[in-house]
């Protein structure tokens, strides 16, 4: 493209060659095939080499923009006219040669990234682009031959990859620096808007407001905007030189100090035989006067060994600690056996308190019973007794009235009567109001009872949890200093009570345990797992045969309770672990609980293997994993189950939650452990907290109920004995008349009656008093009987305490005079340690001083006496021996010094040569940018002055007026035009077709 610019603009006037025309027809086909039509002129000598170079002579693409298959289209060597109907292609061609010859998807006005120029529904596309290589402007005519084809391949992340092919097809070169080589060297440019104008750049340079933007479209057409840009390159490359000739001053400056040293050197050449003798006489006293101080050195080592065996204090120490290590463990085992007698006794009474409260609680509930039946009878015999009085007053009354009743009184009577009947309405709608709020304060009541024993039980529980942790707390407190506690308090001491046994010939073979001491996982995410696996087996103790399991469990009965001793696992020890190859759990990805364990002896593997099978378990961190490996396909061979992460239990078809939320015993990060027990006492005290608050509360609720209860119960009861009262006055008036001719005989027979039930009721009650005397002293009796055991249990827990905390007290003791004593024997073992040393080392150094000695005499046969030290003849030979080497012997070595001399002084010369050079080609440059700058100003003002005589030609020619004005200090390109009608599109169209 460029080179045909070229030539057209600079033999234009002189040549006259036949234009050739090719017309190429976008067809809209869905298979996108070209046709093509030729003139006939333009076909007869389109075989003819013209040897141009950089000329397009075809284009393909592939899966580009919306088309699968474009092309191969072959263009002529001049004019070429590209035509279709919309959407044939004609921008894609346009657009591809612009991507393909190394344009940004933003010049094309198309696209902002490259991805987006790729078909819809595919992965990448291809662009081929065919460059014309002939005559003597060819681009490594050797390698590419007559035409270089350019293959770009665009991805779907937007990256594109080049291959520059040769005639034949070879791949040259796969870089952009080589197409961009190609490009300057044929002078294409795509981004030059006079060789690639799109129909964008052309509509926003005919509708562009900005005076700015058609300057730079001016300067970028003429490849003045090039120019600038070179001069402003080769500005800072100036400027880059300068600062080149500056440090290599600085660095002549530096040649020239060593030229000068060199020169120095070459004119001091002298003898050096009095400091070779001075260095040999120096030789001689150095032997000796090594010889001299590792002698010193022996007879320091030598009282250094006697000081140091004459030094006891570390002996005395461990002897005095161990006596009283002793003392406090004689101490501690005689307040531990205090203290189990102290266990066993309050055991022992437990099983009676517990009886005796069930005792308590059976007699209790007969003397309630038996109090019920006789208030009922109670209530009965007042009930008689009122009514024996109304009987005995009616009748009475049935005597001494005579006379008839007056009519008034019988009318003042029913008035009566109709008012009292008013009052028991309303009577008993107040009764049924106090019933159904009697009823309600009993449910409230009766809930909060519920809720307040519910509360209770869940305080207990708590306390009981809280209780479980605190001793937890202390046991990995404990267990910092010592790791067994972690299996319980008593272990160590329990461990030491079996090693005992064992010394003394009580075991055939000594018990192994815990087990869970003698494991150590290898991935710690994993021990939650292995603790929820193994559960109560890492407690547990392992025994060769049935004689050491009966000794091991009469050892227990002193450190254990019954009921929370270890389980002692009876298993023939074997100094091999099994053979698992055929029945383990094999799996690629999760290990199984043996492989996921060190154990230290064969024998607590052998233990595991038989009690849970740990060959067969397979551990896998994810839940969600592990059902998949166990439920949705078949499980792994010989797996029969699976533990993850958290504890859960996983079968084939099965799955249990885990209980365990932390592990307890094989914690690696004890420290981490006691944060989190902290944190959980913290959050039961403050649950236990709460909880007492809300038992506090409820309390009070059902006290405020139960007095609103009384109340309502109280006012009911005056509610009866007022309608008993307005019952009894009714019935008073109303049978008034009747009573006076009633049979008074009837009334004393009912007196008689209600006489002989009250006599029954009495002597029911009678004997319900008795019977309720009878129990009350029994209750009173088994309450004793069960507040003197729970004070004989008081009694033993209040001595079991300080005795406890005595305990405590001298296991301390014991454990600071244990932590004494080894610190007290390990620096004795050092300070015999440190002994033997130094006599290896005195052996040594009497080995070496014999040595010594014997090269002294090969040196010098003579012992002499030397008052200097090592060092300081070691420094003084140094100094002879550089100044020697420094000075050299003028026979030896005088070519040599000649010779860098020589070369110090060509280097100096050289670099002051290349340093004056390069200021004369800044000076001339000087000269030579600014003649250019004067050019290329006069071409600016030249072009400007052609440009716009063509425009003002053209106006004419087009009968239109207008100007075109430049204005080069502001960088603006002013354009007017005094016609209405716009050639925009045939503009475009012919800016097109040169391409």
């Amino acid at each position: 493209m460029g080179k045909r610019k070229e030539e057209s603009v600079s033999n234009r006037g002189s040549q006259k060659r036949q234009r050739k025309e090719y017309t190429h027809r976008l067809s809209d086909e869905p298979n996108e095939e070209e046709t093509l039509e030729f003139s006939a002129s333009g076909s007869a000598s389109s075989q003819s080499p013209d040897g141009e170079v950089g000329i397009i002579e075809s284009i393909q693409l592939k899966n580009f923009m919306c088309h699968s298959n474009l092309g191969p289209f072959q263009f002529g060597s001049n004019l070429n006219f590209v035509i279709g109907t919309n959407g044939s292609g004609k921008s894609s061609v346009l657009t591809a040669l612009i991507v393909g010859l190394g344009g940004k998807a933003t010049a094309t006005n198309r696209g902002s990234s490259l991805k987006m120029f790729i078909q819809k529904g595919e992965t990448s596309a291809d662009i081929s682009i065919t460059l014309r290589n002939q005559g003597r402007d060819a681009f490594k005519p050797e390698s590419y031959g007559a035409s270089i084809t350019v293959n770009q391949h665009i991805n779907q992340d937007g990256s594109r990859t080049y291959k520059l092919k040769s005639k034949c097809g070879a791949i040259i070169s796969s870089k952009k620096e080589e197409l961009i080589g190609i490009l300057d060297h044929f002078n294409i440019q795509v981004d030059n808007p006079v060789s690639v104008l799109t129909q964008e750049m052309s509509k926003q340079f005919l509708q562009t407001k900005n005076e700015g933007d058609k300057y730079k479209f001016f300067m970028k057409a003429t490849q003045l905007e090039q120019m600038k840009e070179d001069y402003s390159f080769i500005g800072k490359t100036k400027k880059n030189t300068r600062v080149q000739i500056e440090q290599g001053e600085e660095r002549l400056e530096e040649l020239k100090q060593v030229y000068l040293e060199k020169k120095e050197i070459f004119k001091s050449i002298a003898f050096v035989n009095d400091m070779q003798s001075r260095l040999k006489d120096l030789k001689h006293q150095m032997a000796w006067a090594v010889v001299s101080e590792m002698e010193k050195e022996i007879e320091l080592l030598k009282e250094g060994v006697r000081a140091e065996e004459g030094n006891t204090e570390f002996l005395q120490k461990v002897e005095e600690w161990q006596v009283k290590v002793n003392e406090a463990e004689k101490k501690y085992k005689a307040i531990q056996d205090k203290l189990i007698t102290v266990s066993e006794e309050a055991q022992a009474l437990h099983p009676q308190c517990i009886s005796l409260k069930a005792e308590v609680q059976a007699k209790r509930k007969a003397v309630n019973e038996t109090e019920i039946v006789y208030n009922r009878s109670k209530t009965e015999l007042k009930r008689l007794g009122k009514d024996n009085e109304q009987l005995c007053k009616r009748i009475e009354e049935l005597k001494s009235c005579a006379n008839q009743v007056s009519e008034p009184e019988k009318l003042e009577r029913q008035r009566r009567i109709a008012y009292l009947r008013e009052q028991l309405k309303a009577f008993h709608d107040e009764e049924i109001m106090i019933d159904q709020q009697v009823d309600q304060f009993q449910q409230a009541i009766s809930k909060c009872r519920e809720e307040h024993s519910r509360l209770k039980r869940e305080n207990s529980d708590v306390q009981q949890a809280l209780d479980a942790k605190q001793k937890q707390l202390r046991d990995l407190k404990d267990s910092k200093t010592n790791t067994l506690k972690r299996f319980g308090p008593h272990i160590p001491a329990f461990l030491e009570a079996i090693e005992m046994a064992h010394k003394q010939g009580r075991f055939k073979k000594k018990p192994l345990g815990p087990l869970g001491a003698l494991i150590h996982p290898k991935d710690p995410e994993l021990i939650l797992a292995i603790e929820s696996c193994l559960k109560g087996l890492l407690q547990a103790f392992c025994c060769d045969n049935h004689s050491d399991e009966r000794t091991l469990q009469f050892l227990m009965s002193k450190y254990f309770a019954h009921g929370h001793r270890p389980q002692i696992i009876v298993n023939k020890f074997q100094n091999k672990i099994y053979d698992t190859s055929q029945r383990a759990v094999r799996h690629p990805e999760f290990p199984s609980v043996l492989t996921a364990l060190e154990i230290d002896d064969p024998v607590v593997a052998n233990c595991l293997i038989d009690m849970r099978g740990i060959e067969t378990i397979l551990l896998i961190k994810n839940s969600r994993k592990a059902r998949e490996v166990m439920q949705c396909n078949q499980p792994p061979k010989n797996c029969r189950e699976a533990f993850t992460a958290e504890g859960d239990q996983v079968f084939e078809r099965r799955y249990y939650s885990s209980s365990f939320v932390r592990p307890r015993f094989l914690s690696q990060d004890v420290e981490a452990e006691i944060s989190h027990l902290d944190g959980e006492i913290e959050n039961k005290r403050a649950q236990l907290t709460a909880s007492q608050q809300r038992l506090y509360s409820i309390e009070n609720e059902i006290r405020q109920n139960e007095d609103h209860l009384y109340g309502h119960r109280r006012h009911q009861k005056q509610l009866q004995i007022k309608v008993r009262t307005a019952n009894a006055e009714i019935a008073d008036l109303e049978n008034i008349e009747e009573h006076q001719s009633a049979d008074v005989h009837i009334l004393q027979d009912e007196v008689e009656e209600n006489k002989s039930r009250m006599e029954s009721v009495k002597q029911d009650m009678q004997l319900q008093s008795r019977k309720m005397e009878e129990l009350e002293n029994s209750l009173q009796a088994a309450e004793k009987q069960l507040e003197e055991v729970k004070e004989k249990i008081h009694q033993v827990e209040e001595i079991a305490g300080p005795i406890k905390a005595e305990l405590n007290q001298a296991e301390s003791e014991v454990e600071n005079s244990k932590r004494r004593l080894q610190h007290y024997e390990d620096k004795q073992r050092e300070h015999v340690a440190c002994i033997n040393k130094h006599k290896d080392l005195l052996v040594a150094k009497g080995n070496e001083l014999e040595e010594k000695m014997a090269k002294a005499r090969q040196i010098f046969s003579e012992r002499i006496m030397v008052t200097r030290t090592v060092k300081s003849l070691d420094a003084e030979m140094n100094r002879l021996r550089e100044k020697i080497n420094s000075e050299s012997s003028h026979r030896g070595n005088r070519e040599e010094i000649i010779q860098q001399f020589r070369y110090a002084r060509e280097r100096y010369e050289d670099a002051s040569n290349k340093v004056k050079n390069l200021k004369r080609f800044i000076a001339v440059l000087d000269e030579v940018m600014t003649e250019r700058l004067k050019v290329y100003r006069q071409f600016l003002r030249s072009l400007s002055m052609q440009c716009k005589l063509h425009f003002e030609h053209l106006l004419r020619v087009r009968g239109c007026s207008g100007n075109i004005i430049f204005d080069h200090k502001n960088e603006t390109l002013s354009i007017t035009l005094m016609s209405q009608v716009s050639h925009s599109k045939d503009l475009y169209l012919v800016k097109e077709c040169k391409l």
